[in-house]
C-alpha cells in the first residue's frame, strides 16, 4: 500500500515483480520485439509554439502545443516529472468525438519551457504562470475555458481556479489526484525518486523502461510523451554521477522467448565499449530538488476544489483514492466523479478514449460543447 502511495504524486503506479503490470502484457507472436522508437507531436496537435509571456520585466517562454480552432479551450496540466506531450494521444482522442480546441503547455522546469527561476515549482508561481499564459494566448477577452489537469497538474489546475486567474473559466477536472492519499505518500517519495533510474542508454531505452516498469501503459503514449520527460547528458561520461546511473540504471532488452514472453533483462557494466560510444539520457527535471513545494501542492486542495464555483469532474484511477472530504462532497452532489479501472497513475496516458470519452460527457452535460457527427454518449459519469 505504501509503495502505491509513492507513484500517486509525480510519477505512476508501481509495477508487479517482472516490470509488468496487472493488465499491460503486450505479447507480440514469436521472434517480434515490440516497437519503443518515439513518435513526433506533429502526429498528434496541429500546432508547436514557445510563447512568451511577461513575467514581472523578465520574458519566459513556454512550450505550447495546440489543435482546433472552434470550441472552448482545454487547458491541459501535465503531472511532475512530465510534459505536455503526456496529453498528445489523449488530444487525437478528445478532438474527435466534440468541438473543442486544445493547449497543452509545458510547466515552468518541465519539458521544453525556460523561465529565469525554474526551480520555484511553487503552487502560487505555477498558478500564476498558466494565467499569464491564456492572457498572452488571448488577450482581455480569452474564450471559454475547461482545465483539466493531472497529478501535479490537477493540483495547479485547482490552485489557478480558486485564485480567479481564468476569467472565462467554464469548468474544472482533476485526474488522479486526492489531498489525503498524496499527503500519506509525502514522506517516502524521495525512496521512490532514487529507485528509478538515473541515465538511459538511448531515448528508446527510456520508453522501453518507462512501459515495462508500468509507468506509462500505453506503448503509444509512452513513445511520444517520453520525449519531453528525458533529455541528452550534458555531464561528461567520465563523472561519477554518470557512471553510477550506468552501472545502476542502463536495461538492456535481448530477444524475447519464442513463445512471445517476457523478456529478460542484463545490466550493461559501466566498462562496456558500446556504453562509452553512446549518448546517454537523462531527466529533464530532478524531481528530489522539488520537495520544498510538495505540501503546498496538496495541504488544502480537498477543499479548494470544492470550494471553485463552476461544474467539476474528478477521475480516478481506484475509488479508494477518496479522502473524506471528497467523499462527502461527492455524496452531497458538489461534483462529478468517475472511476476507471485498470489504469496506472497515468490515467489519461493510459486510457486516453476512456478519459476523452468522460470528459466529452461531462462537457455536453452541461452544454459547453456538442458532439461531433459519428460520436454519441457511451457511457455516464458518476
Amino acid at each position: 500500500m505504501e509503495k502505491q502511495l509513492h507513484l500517486n504524486l509525480l510519477s505512476s503506479r508501481p509495477a508487479l515483480p517482472g516490470g509488468l503490470q496487472s493488465g499491460s502484457k503486450m505479447r507480440m507472436g514469436p521472434g517480434r520485439k515490440r516497437d519503443f522508437s518515439p513518435l513526433p507531436w506533429s502526429q498528434y496537435f496541429e500546432t508547436m509554439e514557445d510563447l512568451e509571456v511577461e513575467n514581472d520585466n523578465i520574458k519566459d517562454t513556454f512550450r505550447i502545443y495546440s489543435c482546433g480552432s472552434q470550441g472552448p479551450v482545454l487547458l491541459l496540466l501535465h503531472g511532475g516529472g512530465h510534459s505536455a506531450l503526456s496529453w498528445a494521444v489523449f488530444t487525437s482522442a478528445i478532438c474527435s468525438r466534440v468541438t473543442c480546441r486544445v493547449v497543452a503547455l509545458d510547466l515552468r522546469g518541465h519539458g521544453d519551457t525556460k523561465v529565469k527561476n525554474s526551480e520555484d515549482l511553487s503552487a502560487e508561481t505555477m498558478a500564476k504562470d498558466v494565467g499569464r499564459v491564456v492572457e498572452a494566448l488571448y488577450g482581455e477577452n480569452p474564450p471559454p475555458i475547461l482545465i483539466i489537469g493531472h497529478s501535479m497538474g490537477g493540483a495547479i489546475a485547482v490552485h489557478t481556479s480558486a485564485a480567479n486567474h481564468l476569467p472565462s473559466l467554464l469548468g474544472l477536472c482533476v485526474i488522479d489526484v486526492v489531498e489525503g492519499t498524496a499527503m500519506d505518500a509525502l514522506n517516502s517519495m524521495q525512496n521512490f525518486l532514487r529507485s528509478r533510474p538515473r541515465t538511459f542508454k538511448s531515448l528508446e531505452n527510456a520508453i522501453e523502461w518507462s512501459v515495462k516498469s508500468g509507468q506509462i501503459r500505453n506503448v503509444e503514449s509512452a513513445r511520444v510523451s517520453m520525449v519531453g520527460q528525458v533529455k541528452r547528458c550534458e555531464e561528461p561520461l567520465s563523472s561519477p554521477g554518470i557512471s553510477k546511473g550506468i552501472s545502476e540504471g542502463i536495461i538492456e532488452e535481448e530477444e524475447e522467448d519464442e513463445d512471445g514472453g517476457e523478456s529478460n533483462y542484463k545490466l550493461k557494466k559501466e566498462g562496456d565499449q558500446e556504453i562509452k560510444n553512446v549518448s546517454l539520457f537523462t531527466w529533464r527535471i530532478e524531481l528530489a530538488k522539488t520537495e520544498r513545494y510538495w505540501d503546498g501542492w496538496f495541504r488544502g486542495l480537498s477543499s479548494l476544489f470544492l470550494s471553485c464555483p463552476v461544474p467539476k469532474l474528478l477521475l480516478l484511477a481506484g475509488v479508494d483514492r477518496l479522502d473524506k472530504d471528497l467523499t462527502i462532497g461527492q455524496m452531497q452532489g458538489k461534483f462529478q466523479m468517475q472511476v476507471l479501472p485498470q489504469c496506472g497513475h497515468a490515467v489519461h496516458e493510459d486510457a486516453p478514449d476512456k478519459v476523452a470519452e468522460a470528459l466529452a460527457v461531462f462537457m455536453v452535460r452541461h452544454k459547453f460543447t456538442e458532439w461531433k457527427d459519428g460520436f454519441q454518449c457511451v457511457f455516464p459519469a458518476c
